[in-house]
């Protein structure tokens, strides 16, 4: 599908005219980057927000309310590679979650790290983690009576599908890059398998590549590498995840995954440089079965 919205747009040009008053949502990472601005976004249109932070949560919420006028911003703890950091949020969350952002992760870590439960961090931050909180709120996304998930992923899943015999690098070597695709893969995977498993509950979930932004997030890469003509602004890069966060545009859409505020298309050949379009293997319904099958595993061990 195709929106009014391309490259150059903004969070404030997709959500003009969108009012949020009464909508709920959680947005992971947002003291910085491009969740700053998804959370401010939501926030401007009317939303209650609260920001799921490793860090700087109260200062940032405050930032956004002075900003944008709304009280109802404030943060709440959350380490998503530590299983028990997203259980408690899970456990203290309270009333209907309209719209739930997954936007935290981390990139290209340049040597092999593993959780104390034995996962690579990657996986278990951008991926794992997530996937715990995303299904530890079913409940409260479906009492929303029609709740959406963003899932955040890159043009970096190209580098790799998900190695189901190897999630953890220990039979093959460690590749920073790799670990990175595999986990943005994962991040696809996840909005079809929410919408598969919970349509009927109201809930759907689409993925997005927001595009190349500097942020801290290259901290492992010496700085944004992207071509200047192909590179965006923290508004422009946001946009497309508040677009399908928020705008009635995409009401009724799932499973998908957008950039540059429209669906992409699937590669039938082998991606260019700095390219767009999604693999094949991240938006395979069977694939995302699979995943969905194992991770629900992981979470439980």
């Amino acid at each position: 599908m195709t929106t009014p919205f391309g490259f150059s747009s903004t969070t404030d040009d997709v959500l003009k005219g969108v009012d949020l008053t009464g909508k709920r949502a959680v947005v992971t990472g947002a003291s910085s980057g491009i969740g700053v601005e998804t959370a401010r976004a939501l926030a401007g249109a009317g939303a209650e927000v609260v920001l799921a932070v490793r860090r700087g949560g109260p200062e940032t919420a405050a930032l956004i309310t002075e900003q944008t006028g709304n009280p109802l911003v404030s943060s709440r703890p959350l380490e998503l590679a530590d299983p028990d950091s997203v259980a408690s949020f899970v456990r203290d969350w309270t009333g209907p979650l309209h719209v739930l952002v997954n936007n935290a992760g981390i990139m290209a870590v340049p040597d092999l790290q593993l959780t104390p439960q034995g996962h690579e961090v990657q996986f278990a931050t951008n991926f794992l983690g997530h996937f715990a909180l995303t299904t530890g709120l079913r409940a409260a996304l479906a009492d929303a009576g029609g709740a959406r998930v963003v899932s955040l992923s890159s043009n970096g899943h190209l580098f790799s599908d998900v190695v189901y015999d190897d999630l953890a690098f220990q039979r093959r070597p460690y590749d920073p890059w790799l670990a990175y695709g595999q986990s943005k893969t994962a991040d696809v995977l996840l909005a079809v398998g929410v919408t598969r498993n919970w349509a009927d509950d109201g809930i759907l979930a689409n993925a997005v590549n927001p595009g190349a932004i500097a942020t801290g997030l290259q901290k492992h890469t010496g700085g944004l590498r992207t071509p200047v003509e192909k590179r965006k602004t923290v508004a422009q890069g946001a946009a497309t995840s508040v677009m399908l966060a928020a705008s009635p545009l995409v009401e009724g859409i799932g499973g998908r995954y957008f950039e540059d505020c429209a669906e992409a298309s699937v590669l039938r050949a082998e991606p260019e440089m700095f390219g767009g379009g999604v693999a094949p293997w991240a938006v395979d319904e069977a694939n995302a079965d699979r995943l969905w099958e194992v991770a629900s595993q992981l979470v439980r061990q």
